[in-house]
């Protein structure tokens, strides 16, 4: 267990706050969605009841080392204005003289919103010098930032290597809820997997032969497995550097038991288009289609499927989520996980987009906040931004 902010004093002292509030904005600057403000709000509201004074860190877009207002983080300063009656205060930098003068005139319970970490590529570089210049400003370092906890750098592991530690409450929460369904789950536990390319989650796969009763594959990733059972795949997506991979993992699910359901049938079209009429095909492929969504049938299976699990891990879409005519499988899926009622995680961007599309987050166990960090932690791997916290 990772230390927490319950276990550090943080009354008087600057606490270097690093959160995920890469927010979407639209053309006019404004916040098109709080969801990464409004999630973090627990962590930053126990600090600021418990007199620290609070240096928020996080990125914005991908402004590659560059300072470009266009990702500013102003409007989220502006947006933290409205939820709190304490002071914020934004800072146009988040390293130099005129920044730690800031800082350390800090009151008890005032935050101070730093500008665009990424606005200087030693970010990602991880640049010690840079981590060190970030570390003044604060006596203790909060990782909160779960959808960045995947990335070594300068604010989500230099910082963390020269502060005394702890993660937020939205740190803890992610680490706790995928690792008790992937490590402790109440069986049966099914694995619904989509997405593009087998390729992107070999990692995964491997970790959930080894966890998983049930793994349910869909997306483009689903046909790679199939051309590798001799069905025919006509223009459908395939990984064809990872036939032999596919066979091997089929062969592994088969000697450790564990069930794996491919489609049976498909929503194609003529081309890769979100105007493409929609043809519905079973078993093989003509060669002129390419397949874009599971079928009523694969849905059917795979309802019969979450019926009979009691926790549930999904990782990625089941079709061209992006393409209305497309969605069916994913949304599907979806609606019944909302009336799921064992304990079902759900992490990567279109999968949770799916969730929110159709119903309350909140009826369901844990929906991540972090694409890629859910991922790598669930395929059980080491996250450098939570590895390098201290245990409790």
């Amino acid at each position: 267990m990772k230390r927490t902010i319950k276990e550090i004093d943080v009354n008087g002292k600057r606490v270097f706050l690093r959160v995920d509030f890469n927010v979407p904005l639209d053309d006019h600057g404004n916040i098109t969605d709080m969801t990464r403000i409004l999630v973090e709000l627990p962590t930053i509201r126990y600090l600021v009841q418990n007199g620290a004074k609070v240096v928020i860190c996080s990125h914005l877009g991908r402004p590659n080392g560059e300072v470009n207002k266009k990702y500013s983080l102003l409007p989220v300063a502006k947006a933290l204005v409205n939820e709190f009656l304490g002071k914020v205060y934004f800072a146009q930098d988040c390293i130099g003289e005129e920044v730690e003068a800031k800082a350390n005139s800090l009151n008890p319970g005032e935050i101070l919103v730093l500008e665009n970490v990424r606005f200087y590529k030693e970010e990602e570089g991880n640049d010690s010098a840079f981590a060190q210049k970030l570390a003044r400003l604060a006596d203790i370092y909060v990782n909160d930032a779960f959808g960045t906890a995947h990335r070594k750098h300068a604010s989500t592991y230099g910082v963390a290597k020269l502060l005394p530690n702890a993660v937020g409450f939205l740190m803890g929460k992610e680490i706790n809820a995928i690792s008790s369904v992937i490590n402790d789950p109440e069986r049966p536990l099914v694995g619904i997997l989509g997405g593009a390319k087998v390729g992107d989650k070999i990692v995964l796969i491997n970790h959930l032969l080894e966890k998983c009763d049930t793994l349910l594959i869909g997306g483009g990733m689903a046909f790679t497995f199939l051309k590798a059972q001799g069905v025919q795949i006509g223009k459908s997506l395939v990984d064809e550097e990872k036939l032999d991979m596919a066979k091997q993992i089929l062969q592994q699910a088969k000697e450790k038991n564990v069930k794996i359901v491919l489609p049976v049938d498909y929503l194609c079209a003529d081309e890769f288009s979100p105007t493409a009429k929609a043809v519905k095909v079973k078993g093989d492929i003509p060669t002129d289609l390419q397949a874009l969504d599971i079928g009523k049938k694969t849905i059917k299976l795979f309802k019969e499927e979450i019926k009979n699990a009691n926790s549930i891990l999904w990782n990625g879409p089941l079709g061209v989520f992006e393409f209305k005519n497309f969605n069916k499988g994913t949304i599907a899926i979806a609606k019944m996980l909302l009336k799921f009622k064992g304990k079902a995680v759900v992490g990567g961007g279109d999968s949770v987009a799916a969730i929110k599309k159709v119903g309350n987050t909140d009826k369901i166990y844990h929906v991540s906040t972090g694409g890629g960090a859910s991922l790598k932690l669930m395929a059980g791997e080491e996250l450098p931004g939570v590895e390098v916290i201290q245990n409790m």
